[in-house]
């Protein structure tokens, strides 16, 4: 699977899209509809998955929606998803906010956080709808994941679970 990211609006958002020969998925279109509308080229789109609903995460969503009349993926879908060539994962991750979730890719080890995890850090509970108390149950249950899972957070740089368990503060 080819993972395209695009860095967009002024919180500096990461929109992920994936590739399985001309199909994509399209997770987190923040802002800067254009900049994604590039990356995906003559990509199908399959659907739309959505961590979590905070507007730097689904401030294009409408716009891509009017090009790409598919499927939203959030939490309230299925927790296990096959479209076409792609299979995953819905984890419930919420704390940042009461709908947040992680899409996990198990074939391909990587896990899209959205904003429950970051390089170092996690996501500000302090905001609508956020839970000190479900962060923590869902940093516990994150743990439980292979180390070696590659993590795509919804701003700044990859990372892995393994250095996360090892360097993160937040997740001893």
């Amino acid at each position: 699977m080819k993972i395209i990211k695009v860095v967009t609006g002024f919180l500096e958002e990461n929109c992920y899209i994936l590739i399985k020969g001309n199909n994509a998925l399209v997770i987190d279109p923040g802002d800067d509809y254009e900049l994604i509308k590039k990356e995906i080229g003559t990509n199908n789109v399959l659907a739309v998955l959505i961590t979590h609903h905070h507007f730097d995460h689904i401030g294009a969503l409408e716009s891509l929606l009017k090009d790409y009349p598919v499927d939203i993926i959030d939490y309230k879908s299925k927790k296990n998803q096959s479209i076409k060539n792609f299979s995953f994962k819905i984890i419930p991750t919420s704390g940042h906010t009461s709908d947040s979730v992680s899409f996990y890719f198990e074939q391909d080890k990587v896990i899209f956080t959205g904003d429950f995890l970051f390089r170092n850090s996690i996501g500000r509970t302090d905001l609508d709808s956020g839970n000190q108390i479900e962060m923590e149950k869902s940093i516990s249950n994150i743990k439980k994941y292979d180390r070696d899972v590659k993590l795509y957070p919804g701003h700044g740089e990859e990372t892995t679970l393994s250095h996360e368990i090892d360097y993160n503060i937040y997740m001893r």
